[in-house]
């Protein structure tokens, strides 16, 4: 079966200053590889600095890689740090949702707006897309008319998700989507994600340093250390039986 996402040797370098002022090449990602597959969920796990992050940023397209491709259904989406479209089937869910909104309009102009610029939908078309969308991760549809402020940290992650999930994307990318919510908060989330991920095929791509998180809702993991992959596999063969240090010391802390 072809993956719904296939990653092929991408690579990422940054310019940066030393203390002597010399600009220095440092490299982030390093010939990254994996796929995933429909309604399957892969963690990227790894120590602060490993290019999790920016992995994240590149799948959804708010950065360019510099070398190797990106397909998503077997169709070139970025080959060798040129976007070939700006793919809405692969939405980011960032790790902050109230950093994420603009605190001046409601949370229904935020949702028609998205749609106003991606779809040939009259106003009544988008006001029964975001009703469906709000109930459907939990929300209720007169909470369109609210602003940011009005809502809970585990009501905001619900409306991020409602945002990503709008223009029904193929791929999520949970860049620590889930860590700042307390445990009660981020056991419903979790339980809505799977849900969703049953009854549409959504595939996750799931960066956390939640290791009960990965464990619980990944199919296979990645271990990055300094941008490169130095291990992967199924999940749960890879928490009873990992050869790197690096993986060991993951999984004690």
């Amino acid at each position: 079966m072809q993956p719904i996402l296939k990653v092929q040797a991408l690579s990422k370098a940054f310019k940066i200053r030393d203390k002597y002022f010399l600009r220095k090449k440092f490299q982030v990602l390093d010939n990254i590889s994996f796929c995933l597959s429909k309604g399957e969920t892969i963690a990227i796990i790894g120590e602060t600095g490993s290019g999790k992050s920016t992995l994240a940023k590149i799948l959804a397209g708010a950065e360019t890689s510099q070398k190797g491709q990106i397909l998503l259904e077997g169709k070139i989406i970025e080959d060798d740090g040129k976007r070939k479209t700006s793919c809405r089937d692969i939405r980011l869910i960032f790790q902050d949702a109230s950093k994420s909104l603009n605190p001046g309009i409601t949370i229904g102009k935020t949702l028609k707006e998205i749609l106003l610029m991606n779809t040939d939908f009259d106003d009544f078309q988008c006001k029964e897309t975001i009703d469906k969308i709000l109930l459907k991760v939990g929300l209720l549809a007169e909470h369109q008319h609210y602003y940011p402020h009005m809502f809970s940290g585990g009501q905001l992650q619900r409306v991020a998700l409602a945002r990503a999930l709008i223009l029904e994307p193929k791929v999520l990318v949970l860049d620590e989507a889930l860590s700042s919510l307390d445990p009660s908060v981020r056991a419903q989330t979790v339980n809505l994600l799977l849900k969703l991920q049953q009854e549409t095929g959504l595939s996750y791509v799931l960066i956390t340093h939640h290791l009960s998180l990965v464990k619980h809702m990944s199919d296979q993991t990645l271990v990055l250390d300094q941008g490169k992959v130095i291990e992967s596999g199924k999940t749960q063969a890879l928490f009873k039986q990992h050869k790197s240090k690096i993986t060991q010391r993951l999984l004690n802390c």
